[in-house]
């Protein structure tokens, strides 16, 4: 080995460890895989009201004052937000996953994106409509 060869070291920038935040569509990606987390949370969540309810109505009274407390309130509530983020930029990511035809020609990215759009604003709707005593 020649004394060149000893000398020579890699060169490797610092790289913050919020490098991500710099640069908004890095930040949007991170956040999105971050939201995955509050959607577990949901599913977790879901399935402990459906076990209380199942239990008893002394079990599910419990839930609901367990639900109710502030720091549950809050967190249901950073969680809501997470997953409105992950169901928006999944929607928008569809026509990029999904190449739809029509008579052979491929439909546009808006008409796809606007069409699961469409289908969650009927959901919601739908699931407003029972849950404040529609059905």
């Amino acid at each position: 080995m020649t004394a060149n060869q000893a000398d020579v070291r890699r060169y490797r920038p610092r790289t913050s460890v919020f490098w991500w935040v710099h640069r908004r569509s890095y930040l949007l990606f991170v956040l999105r895989e971050l939201s995955c987390v509050f959607v577990a949370w949901f599913v977790v969540y879901l399935v402990l009201l459906v076990a209380a309810a199942h239990r008893g109505s002394d079990s599910y009274q419990q839930f609901l004052e367990w639900s109710s407390r502030p720091w549950m309130v809050v967190l249901n509530l950073v969680a809501l937000a997470f997953v409105v983020l992950h169901a928006i930029t999944w929607f928008t990511l569809a026509p990029k996953a999904m190449v739809v035809r029509l008579q052979g020609r491929p439909l546009p990215a808006r008409m796809v994106a606007g069409g699961h759009f469409a289908a969650w604003a009927v959901a919601s709707a739908v699931v407003a409509w029972i849950v404040l005593g529609g059905w």
